[in-house]
């Protein structure tokens, strides 16, 4: 059975940092595109982020360009979100996936349960 693991989420105060985890069990992706969505209270699930499967192409959202930083260790097989200058609007429960698709934009077969992160001002 597979399943995405989601793990560093806690309570960080604006301007703060969080490193999001994200291990896959059950098989590895080494060849697929792997992202983070996130979903505010209220809202849709938006995305966020995706790095294709060298790590060497990177996607975000405009609204978290310059803050954040999506990296993966096929090694360890493990997708990070690297998220500095939080925001009170970046509370949300984010979420790991992975999709086959190089662009990373759509496509997500797998997803994991979730991590919240909730900044505070």
């Amino acid at each position: 059975q597979v399943q995405l693991v989601e793990s560093g989420g806690g309570l960080v105060q604006a301007g703060g940092s969080l490193r999001l985890s994200c291990v896959p069990s059950g098989r590895t992706f080494r060849t697929y595109t792997m992202g983070w969505f996130r979903q505010a209270p209220g809202k849709e699930r938006e995305f966020v982020a995706a790095v294709n499967w060298s790590g060497g192409n990177t996607y975000y959202a405009d609204s978290v360009k310059g803050r954040y930083t999506i990296s993966r260790d096929n090694a360890k097989n493990t997708v990070y979100l690297q998220m500095n200058s939080l925001k009170p609007e970046d509370t949300a429960v984010y979420y790991c996936a992975v999709t086959p698709r190089a662009d990373g934009r759509s496509g997500y077969v797998y997803w994991g349960q979730g991590t919240q992160v909730t900044v505070s001002s």
